[in-house]
């Protein structure tokens, strides 16, 4: 059961990128620059902090995040918006310092811990730009990215600080995103603009 779980965890990650990817294209998302910079690099870092803890099932779940995070950052430069306001810079200052902590500690605990917070304020431009224009933004990436956590949630053995955090992370923000981009609309018309 348990790797029934890891793999259903990484089969909604997976199409959470490829609808996010698609939608990019089509023109329905616009990834912030800033936001998605932040997200590839310190993805990338909580992948390797699992790794140095010998996570066995966070893992997979940030080595897809990682991947995705880079690919829709590479994809943001020609086709996303924002990158130099002064949100952008104060949070990506914010985001840098968190990663030499990261890099500063040779506790892989703290380091993911760095890792999250400098995280969650690389997502603030994002944020603000959903929460001003929720239309540039698909709720159903992170509706499956929180699917994915969930699973990973339910395939844990062990109830550690470490294997709980980064799902727990991934489901708050993404219920909150996803509340950013639906609140304006009504529960019928959830595929409409209103």
């Amino acid at each position: 059961m348990r790797f029934a779980l890891i793999m259903l965890s990484s089969i909604f990650a997976v199409v959470s990128y490829v609808v996010y990817v698609v939608a990019i294209f089509r023109g329905e998302a616009k990834p912030h620059r800033t936001t998605r910079f932040c997200t590839a690099v310190i993805t990338t870092l909580a992948m390797i902090a699992l790794f140095a803890q010998g996570s066995t099932v966070a893992v997979w779940l940030s080595v897809i995040f990682a991947l995705g995070s880079l690919i829709i950052f590479v994809l943001s430069i020609p086709r996303g918006m924002g990158g130099w306001a002064k949100t952008d810079i104060v949070c990506l200052v914010i985001s840098v310092i968190g990663i030499f902590f990261w890099r500063a500690t040779s506790d892989p605990m703290y380091g993911f811990m760095a890792s999250i917070s400098a995280d969650f304020v690389g997502q603030i431009p994002m944020l603000v730009k959903t929460y001003r224009l929720p239309e540039t933004e698909v709720w159903t990436f992170y509706f499956l990215d929180v699917l994915a956590a969930l699973c990973t949630l339910a395939a844990l053995n062990q109830r550690t600080v470490s294997e709980l955090a980064y799902p727990l992370y991934v489901i708050g923000l993404d219920c909150g995103i996803i509340y950013l981009i639906l609140r304006r609309h009504t529960p019928t018309s959830l595929g409409t603009k209103q």
